[in-house]
Order: structure tokens, then sequence, then C-alpha cells
């Protein structure tokens, strides 16, 4: 069986830098599109350790409201969807597009995996013309838990029907590297601005700053 890929999508392949304009436009500085995806990022975490659920969407409302009210803020029906509809409308990171042609014009099989709902995850990959690409696009949605928990990946296993040492997990996140090292996948952690590796976590397989650069090492002679 040949070899398979699974992309996460926020950050890894699509730019949040999108949502700079409506953040900016509401709070008066983009830097609150930073403060309200950690806070989504904690909340789903959470939801994880606790072994809980509430949809990807529902987590990002309730974290445009908490940072709001840091900021002494009550957020119009309008000031919501202006920032939320944004998040279907991501571009892809410019390395992207060139890198998953390539990668898909071989006998590798690639999927996408998010914790986003399933709604969103179609409308995303549809608007930055990546669906394409890929052979399966899966949403953890389907198992009622948020990675990193293992359900998640275990699900992508059952549905493309690999073994974890054939399913390399691609992702800008260091908890979901390690979410998918933990189950026993190779992984590749793509060091977007910001990212670092973790000191405190098994090393990824790779680490990369491009999709091109993985395109690269997975295609070279």
């Amino acid at each position: 069986m040949p070899p398979t890929l699974v992309f996460d999508v926020n950050e890894t392949l699509l730019d949040l830098g999108a949502l700079d304009a409506p953040f900016a436009t509401i709070f008066g500085t983009s830097d609150v599109r930073a403060e309200w995806f950690a806070q989504v990022l904690q909340s789903a975490l959470v939801h994880t350790v606790l072994d809980t659920y509430a949809d990807f969407s529902a987590i990002g409302g309730a974290a445009l409201e908490m940072v709001a009210a840091r900021h002494d803020r009550s957020l119009s029906e309008a000031e919501q969807t202006a920032i939320l509809d944004t998040v279907r409308e991501l571009p892809p990171h410019p390395d992207v597009p060139d890198a998953l042609e390539r990668l898909a014009g071989t006998d590798l099989r690639l999927a996408a995996l998010s914790n986003g709902t399933p709604d969103v995850l179609q409308a995303q990959l549809a608007h930055a013309e990546l669906t394409p690409h890929f052979d399966q696009i899966l949403s953890a949605n389907a198992v009622r838990r948020l990675k990193p928990a293992p359900d998640p990946y275990h699900m992508a296993m059952d549905v493309l029907g690999v073994s974890a040492c054939d399913m390399e997990f691609v992702a800008a996140h260091t908890w979901d590297v390690a979410g998918a090292m933990q189950v026993g996948c190779p992984a590749t952690l793509v060091l977007r601005d910001g990212v670092t590796p973790d000191p405190l976590a098994p090393p990824p397989d790779r680490t990369v700053r491009t999709l091109g650069e993985l395109a690269d090492r997975l295609l070279a002679p």
C-alpha cells in the first residue's frame, strides 16, 4: 500500500493572517487575532483533557466572546459573523498549492484531518482550491474528540485503511505532532512563524520550514 500523508489544516495549510483585517476593524488592532486563536486552542485542549466535547465552531465562538470580554467589548452579531465567517475563507500559505500538487502527482495518498467541523472544513479547502489534492477530508467531529486525543488519528487510520507506521502526520502545531506520534505515527513539524519544537516532547521525524521543503525531501531520487 502506498505511503499516506495526513495534513492538519489551520495554520499548517491555511493562513490565519486573513483574520487580521476583521480583528483590526473591530478591536482596533490585529494583535487580538493571535489572542483569540490561543484561546481557541486552550479551550479545545481543556475539552480533550476532561474528555468532554464541544465542536470547534462552538469553541471558536465562545473564545471570541471571552476575548471580547477581556477587552471590555460586547460584539454584535454582525461583528461576530465578520470574524467567524472569514475562517471559511482563509487563503493557503504561499508554499502549499505547489507542494500539494507535486505530492498528489505521485503514488502518495494525501488526506486532511482537522478539528474543524465538516461544513467549515469543506468550505475552507474548497475556497483555498485545495480539495482536489486530497483522497480524504476528515473531521475530528466524526469521533466527537478533538486532537490531540488519540481518537481522531485512529479514525483517520481506519478510514484510510492504514496502520500507524504507514501514516505520516504533518502539522504546524507541536501538540498535534505529539498526539500523532503518541499513537505511533511518524510526524513532520512545519515551522510556520513562531513555531519551535517542544524540548520536552519526542523530536518529530522531520522538521521543515515549508511544505515545499517536505516535498523536496520526499520526492528526492
